[in-house]
């Protein structure tokens, strides 16, 4: 199975906020921004894997500035790692408005999605190797943000993560 790198997922998808995007208050409604994220993120995984994916999760999205009507929504999406079957992606929200220039970041998030087989069943996908500093971050800390989604799924028992559980024994012996 070829190996990928991180970069040949990326995703950058753009979207112009309309009034029927918005809520009373003129600002991008949270279900519209997280329909959007599954789709891009979907695109970077489907990219990965060269398979029709399913979204299995979605980690905590804190919506750090909201997105103006008018504003131009970017979404860049990349798969960070992928594990046997499933893949995890990275998503930055960016909110733009155009006649003033400013961009701020709106909100970054992580999802996981499962590669099909022509049955629609899990299949096996490429690993993944980074290359940047940045991506080789990501990579590392993936295991980690996969034991806690498994936990909280209760998939896996506390005491069976072992990346989680060599977190907190470092933390005791720096205190």
């Amino acid at each position: 199975m070829q190996v990928k790198k991180p970069q040949d997922s990326l995703v950058i998808m753009n979207e112009l906020v309309l009034p029927n995007d918005t809520n009373m208050m003129h600002n991008l409604m949270g279900g519209r921004l997280l329909y959007w994220m599954d789709i891009a993120a979907a695109m970077s995984a489907q990219k990965h894997s060269n398979r029709l994916v399913v979204t299995a999760s979605v980690d905590n999205v804190s919506f750090q500035r909201s997105i103006k009507l008018g504003d131009a929504v970017t979404i860049e999406a990349k798969v960070t790692r992928a594990f046997n079957k499933s893949m995890e992606v990275r998503l930055d929200v960016w909110a733009q408005n155009i006649p003033t220039g400013t961009k701020e970041k709106s909100n970054e998030a992580f999802y996981t999605f499962v590669a099909l087989d022509e049955d629609g069943k899990p299949t096996f996908v490429p690993e993944i190797v980074p290359e940047t500093e940045d991506d080789k971050l990501l990579f590392a800390g993936a295991l980690r943000r996969r034991q806690l989604r498994l936990i909280l799924s209760g998939r896996m028992e506390p005491n069976d993560a072992t990346e989680i559980r060599a977190l907190f024994e470092a933390a005791k012996h720096d205190v």
